[in-house]
């Protein structure tokens, strides 16, 4: 059975909580600088700021030359090591298109990802920025015309350790996990039928679309406005094999119905650097339910988590399940009308 974001090979697949790994719980400063420094070779001041990041753990260091890095200390069992290559691989081809993204920088072991005490590590050079607020119509051509570039580069190769995004794979799974591990008895049936009506209206229009590497999370807090020097993606933790509008609708300010102007610029800028299928626009819809169930699969992986439990207090509680499935209902009939408006 696959699992959201992974394939067999690439996550935990297990009901349960992942093991704890006791050396990433216990990620004290001394750690994480003996760390980066076998990994890079450089000599570190003391430096070790921690930055926003859910998931994985990220830490701003630097070198005693004055060197500022960015150091990813990967979740232990969230991805394989072929699942990291694969991020890597892709971000790779994208910087040697010289598209603006922010490669890993080689380690002392030459390669990209270094295992300190069973931790998968990344290194990367600090790149600053704002985060991308459109400002205009200039702005969302921007937009496209990088998002083409990435997807240019994309073309180049497969992911072969990353989950294809499809209804019959990705979808799939995560509802056969929640139905079967994590969804209360008594509401089990209902949130399948509803899920599994969307996988049978989703299926054939992703089958019709385009399956590439994408970005996978690309919405506004993962692009970067480096004013002189444009706009950068960041974060290419969640790549997957996709549709490529996969990449632009998260970027729309409401649903695409409502968001025809910027949806259009978009396009138009993509459309510098490689054809647009403007029939994808039909999977936009199915996308933001897959997004939706998705994010309780990752939810159930997390609740053990003490900072998880502040954050979601009622989560699996019956008033949770209740609001989810009117929430997936309602978008079940998103989903119709928006097949109705591009038919």
């Amino acid at each position: 059975m696959l699992l959201p974001f992974g394939t067999r090979s690439s996550i935990n697949t297990m009901n349960q909580q992942p093991p704890v790994n006791s050396a990433f719980e216990q990620l004290t400063p001394d750690k994480i600088l003996a760390a980066a420094e076998e990994a890079t070779g450089l000599q570190l001041t003391g430096l070790t700021r921690a930055l926003p990041s859910y998931i994985n753990r990220v830490y701003e260091l630097r070198a005693i030359n004055g060197t500022q890095l960015i150091a990813k200390f990967y979740r232990p069992d969230r991805w394989t090591l072929d699942a990291i290559r694969d991020e890597h691989a892709f971000v790779m081809d994208c910087s040697a298109a010289e598209v603006p993204v922010v490669a890993p920088l080689p380690l002392s072991n030459n390669a990209t990802v270094y295992t300190y005490e069973g931790i998968h590590i990344a290194v990367y050079p600090k790149r600053a920025g704002r985060q991308f607020e459109s400002t205009g119509d200039t702005d969302w051509l921007r937009l496209g015309m990088l998002l083409g570039r990435v997807h240019t580069a994309a073309k180049q190769q497969i992911a072969q350790h990353r989950i294809t995004l499809h209804p019959q794979a990705s979808l799939h799974n995560d509802v056969t996990f929640l139905c079967e591990h994590i969804i209360p008895s008594h509401y089990n049936k209902q949130y399948e039928s509803i899920a599994e009506r969307i996988i049978g209206i989703a299926t054939p229009l992703f089958d019709a679309t385009e399956c590439i590497r994408i970005h996978g999370d690309c919405h506004s807090g993962n692009i970067l406005n480096r004013l002189d020097d444009g706009l950068m993606l960041i974060d290419f933790d969640d790549m997957a094999m996709g549709p490529p509008v996969q990449d632009l609708w998260l970027l729309l300010p409401d649903r695409a119905a409502e968001s025809p102007h910027e949806l259009s610029l978009l396009i138009e800028g993509y459309e510098h650097f490689r054809t647009f299928d403007r029939t994808s626009i039909r999977c936009i819809e199915p996308l933001r339910a897959m997004r939706m169930i998705y994010f309780l699969a990752w939810c159930s992986r997390q609740s053990n988590d003490v900072q998880f439990k502040r954050n979601f207090p009622e989560w699996n509680s019956d008033r949770f399940w209740q609001r989810e499935i009117t929430d997936l209902q309602d978008q079940e009939i998103q989903i119709l009308k928006s097949l109705e408006m591009t038919a």
